[in-house]
């Protein structure tokens, strides 16, 4: 795909995005679109909102667990970069209508105290390199219409990233098990998903190597201060105006967000 008609697509997702408004699926006008044409889609698409004044302070990790895997077809997760733009703190509210279809997820969010960069990154590395996790909701959202999406579809719509919400404690990671804490997660008062930190990739370690290695082969690396969402921990949960969600992560803590 030439540059020219990158440029265009990731700004059709920008436009979107501004606009609150869905587009049709990529893959449906451009059928031979590929992952990698996606990524650079992606790219433009964050450049226009830095452009804007949002700066970067970490990555999320996508399709980690086989089902969303199964569904998209593809057997290796994704990523997409956070903004300061999309960050709210535990307790906060966010505005229903500055989504377009948001759906939240469980997610384990590490914070970094140490530089990663790929290739040859462990997880001991991953471990060592983290200052301490919390109890994350990742609110997705698609810019394209209906959730209809192929894996190039949302690589290029910066892995389908919404906001985020950060819970308020930070855990050292010495003595924990992540892939044996359990999540529940309550809408409305009501337990709407379980889960456990082995749905992300077998272990949410893994998941962060996963992402090292494959920025490191871009030559980008993840920086000390970066935030990382390492993955759904269960199902995702549509939400809409007026839904109170909260969850807890076993060892780690819970994290809270309503909607107005």
């Amino acid at each position: 795909m030439d540059q020219s008609m990158i440029e265009q697509l990731g700004d059709n997702l920008y436009d979107a995005l501004a606009a609150r408004q869905p587009i049709a699926p990529l893959t449906a006008s451009h059928p031979d679109i590929t992952i990698e044409d996606g990524y650079h889609i992606q790219q433009r698409m964050i450049a226009r909102r830095m452009e804007k004044g949002e700066k970067m302070i970490g990555k999320k990790i996508g399709v980690t667990s086989k089902a969303v895997m199964d569904m998209l077809g593809v057997h290796q997760p994704d990523f997409g970069y956070l903004l300061d733009g999309m960050v709210y703190n535990e307790g906060e509210y966010i505005e229903s209508d500055s989504l377009i279809q948001p759906k939240a997820e469980g997610e384990i969010a590490f914070l970094l105290k140490k530089d990663l960069q790929g290739p040859g990154v462990t997880t001991a590395d991953v471990l060592a390199a983290t200052e301490g996790v919390m109890a994350c909701f990742e609110i997705v959202d698609s810019r394209i219409q209906d959730w209809k999406i192929k894996i190039q579809d949302t690589v290029s719509d910066n892995a389908s990233c919404g906001v985020f919400v950060l819970g308020d404690r930070l855990v050292d990671i010495i003595g924990l098990d992540l892939a044996l804490c359990g999540m529940v997660l309550e809408k409305n008062g009501e337990i709407v998903v379980t889960g456990a930190g082995a749905a992300t990739m077998g272990h949410p370690v893994n998941a962060v190597a996963w992402l090292a290695n494959t920025l490191g082969r871009l030559g980008i690396v993840l920086r000390a201060g970066d935030i990382v969402l390492s993955g759904a921990m269960g199902a995702m949960v549509p939400v809409q105006k007026g839904d109170n969600l909260r969850m807890v992560i076993g060892g780690i803590g819970s994290c809270s967000v309503r909607f107005i």
